[in-house]
């Protein structure tokens, strides 16, 4: 089963993708639909895509989604002249490639309706609290990704400075919604801290377990996360819009999103040329839609990833040289079973 999964990892495209018709999931929160004067008061107003978990099935419902990341076989978005991989193939998945990609992802909403559901019994009228486990849960993937790509680097099997660049960006914004959630009063309880905590160290193993098998069914996990986090805050943003339009915004929010170095605010947003989101903040609803934002750009970043190579700093884009370049062609792989099968046919990697 793991040589399969890892055979077949990101092969899905990056241009169509498809949600499951799923009770849980599309009952539990109002329909998502960005608004672009509440997304960046300060950006251009062209409308946004809509965030939602893919799944492929036999019997496919297709959202269009903006293009915003590159792809293997398009130009840059931010620059047209640039080509990708020259040697880019063909990524449309085969019959296995698709039955492995269905139950990835059907044991991705099994547990993430799971999840919800027991947040659901803890945390129905308690928003605060269950903003701080949820956040306390949310940053974990990103520690667990670099874990496994800092192995894969002292093996010689691996080397892309982006994805470590951007995985530490989205852990670092991660932090900082935390960081919050912690001085609006979400941890107060000793059981709100004893849960999260608990999730987190149980989460942060099953997601190196499943990372090192199947590095795009883990990206996708993530992403029905994410969009839970972004599903969770638009509902909360609508009910209580009015009520925090009223209260002031907490000092470390203001110091995130309007300090001055916003170099890895920038980074984790993949999907945007850096400087062109600088948010507003002037008071705690501010806050939260600029939160919300943050796990839309999570999603998407994570369903980039979801092909193999996809990924790039989004300030990789002006530069001349290439992540590409630091090691060799042969010394890339995906999951553990095929960095094996590659470590021992291959010569190690030889840097420039």
């Amino acid at each position: 089963m793991a040589a399969i999964l890892s055979s077949a990892v990101f092969a899905t495209s990056p241009l169509k993708f498809t949600i499951p018709k799923h009770p849980s999931l599309s009952s539990h929160s109002p329909q998502l639909q960005f608004h672009p004067l509440r997304y960046n008061p300060l950006s251009s107003r062209s409308p946004l895509p809509r965030v939602r978990a893919t799944v492929l099935k036999d019997e496919e419902e297709e959202v269009i989604i903006q293009e915003s990341f590159p792809s293997k076989t398009s130009s840059f978005p931010f620059d047209a002249a640039k080509e990708t991989n020259a040697d880019s193939v063909n990524t449309t998945p085969g019959a296995v490639e698709k039955w492995a990609i269905k139950v990835e992802q059907s044991i991705n909403i099994f547990l993430t309706d799971s999840v919800i559901k027991i947040l659901d019994a803890f945390y129905h009228d308690r928003n605060y609290a269950r903003f701080f486990v949820l956040e306390t849960i949310a940053r974990v993937p990103y520690f667990a990704f670099m874990s496994i790509l800092h192995m894969y680097e002292s093996f010689g099997w691996w080397r892309r400075a982006d994805y470590l660049k951007v995985h530490f960006a989205e852990s670092w914004n991660e932090m900082h919604h935390l960081l919050i959630m912690e001085e609006l009063g979400g941890n107060a309880w000793w059981f709100d801290r004893f849960l999260s905590q608990h999730v987190a160290v149980f989460y942060y193993i099953m997601t190196v377990i499943m990372y090192a098998i199947s590095p795009r069914m883990a990206y996708h996990f993530s992403e029905c996360v994410e969009n839970h986090a972004f599903e969770t805050y638009d509902k909360f943003i609508k009910a209580q819009g009015e009520e925090l339009k009223k209260m002031p915004a907490p000092e470390v929010a203001v110091n995130y999103y309007t300090g001055g170095d916003l170099y890895l605010f920038d980074e984790f947003q993949t999907s945007r040329i850096p400087n062109t989101r600088r948010p507003k903040i002037e008071n705690l609803y501010d806050v939260f839609v600029n939160i919300r934002d943050d796990e839309a750009e999570h999603c998407k970043t994570m369903k980039a990833c979801q092909t193999h190579g996809n990924l790039r700093s989004p300030h990789s884009y002006t530069e001349d040289d290439d992540d590409i370049a630091v090691c060799d062609p042969e010394a890339d792989c995906v999951g553990i079973v095929d960095c094996i099968k590659k470590s021992v046919s291959s010569n190690p990697t030889k840097l420039k």
